[in-house]
């Protein structure tokens, strides 16, 4: 008896396709180059990045560090095929996140996670991601691309963000500034951001899919405001914490005001959130209308139409409110902070 010899196998028969990665490799380095800033000792390629602090600039640096995803925002993405705009909402949750206490982004690198590599859309996200570090003003200096079928179904993929800043000492953003009679200043969010998704994909189900590209909200698509990228808004809040004295900031995510804002209260205050102060956005209120989402849950799951707030001293209001419209944002009168003897929280006045 003859013995059967196996067919002899490699690793793209197994799924994984060593060219296509390369390929996206080259393709990144150029968008990765527009990124560089002063601080970058290498290109892409290494085992790891490199990057000289500023000690120029700071006398004694805090290292800063922050990482989060896309959630569910991603499945909506693949479903509409549109992925022009998902990496920036990756480098948003981050470099939001690490401004609040006053950091300087300086680098970010990212995490693809897919079953089939397919360098098109790979390279079409990573251009995204490269997007919002020039909005942020830091570099892109490396990342990991992993094809991981049976894992992973082909046409997924999953996103993770990294982002490294710097702060001085002195400066960092903690909540213990707050002070009651100060006031809140919000800023306009460019649409759900990056939260809520699971609850939006299961309020999209109540629409018919042949319909969904045709619904319109203020004269554009839905599925354009839904996927939206989110604000990122390092730049200008950086200017401003080099001209106004902030007490606090507060990254509206997931959990709303109603979760974010007591994160950066110190105990004996509350806030005091004014819902007549800004004009909620057409598509929260297509949300609400359409989902038939009670308003707790609202404020409670999205930002509402306010992705930041900016907590100054009372006679910093309206230097703060004049200079960030300055710097092209909508900013709102939104409240104040107030004395309690309960843990910190937002208590809400006006109407939803």
């Amino acid at each position: 008896m003859s013995e059967t010899i196996p067919v002899a196998l490699d690793y793209k028969q197994a799924g994984v396709d060593i060219e296509a990665g390369a390929a996206l490799v080259e393709r990144i380095k150029p968008m990765a180059a527009r990124t560089r800033i002063p601080g970058v000792l290498a290109g892409l390629g290494g085992f790891g990045s490199l990057f000289e602090l500023p000690v120029d600039r700071y006398r004694q640096p805090v290292l800063v560090a922050g990482t989060d995803g896309v959630g569910t925002k991603l499945k909506l993405a693949l479903d509409t095929n549109r992925h022009d705009g998902i990496g920036i909402d990756l480098v948003a949750m981050c470099v939001n996140d690490i401004v609040v206490q006053g950091a300087e982004p300086l680098f970010f690198l990212d995490y693809y996670a897919t079953g089939k590599l397919r360098v098109e859309q790979a390279a079409t996200v990573i251009a995204g991601i490269a997007c919002g570090c020039e909005q942020a003003g830091c570099a892109l200096v490396g990342g990991e691309t992993a094809e991981m079928p049976g894992l992973y179904a082909e046409d997924d993929y999953d996103l993770a963000g990294f982002c490294v800043g710097v702060v001085e000492k002195a400066n960092i953003l903690d909540g213990s500034r707050v002070t009651p009679g100060d006031r809140l200043i919000g800023l306009a969010s460019s649409g759900p951001h990056s939260n809520g998704y699971s609850l939006i994909r299961k309020v999209l189900e109540r629409i018919d899919p042949a319909t969904q590209d045709r619904l319109m909200l203020d004269e554009r698509p839905l599925l354009d405001h839904l996927l939206e990228p989110t604000r990122i808004y390092v730049k200008p809040l950086l200017a401003l914490l080099a001209n106004v004295e902030v007490h606090a900031l507060a990254h509206i995510t997931g959990g709303g005001i109603s979760e974010n804002l007591p994160r950066v209260l110190p105990q004996g205050c509350l806030a005091r959130v004014d819902l007549d102060g800004w004009q909620r956005p057409a598509v929260f209120r297509w949300i609400q209308q359409t989902g038939g989402i009670a308003d707790d849950e609202m404020l409670r799951t999205f930002n509402c139409g306010v992705g930041m707030v900016v907590c100054v001293a009372a006679g910093d209001e309206a230097k703060t409110l004049a200079f960030l419209r300055d710097q092209g944002l909508d900013a709102y009168a939104v409240g104040q902070i107030e004395a309690t003897e309960a843990s910190p929280s937002v208590v809400y006045s006006g109407s939803f």
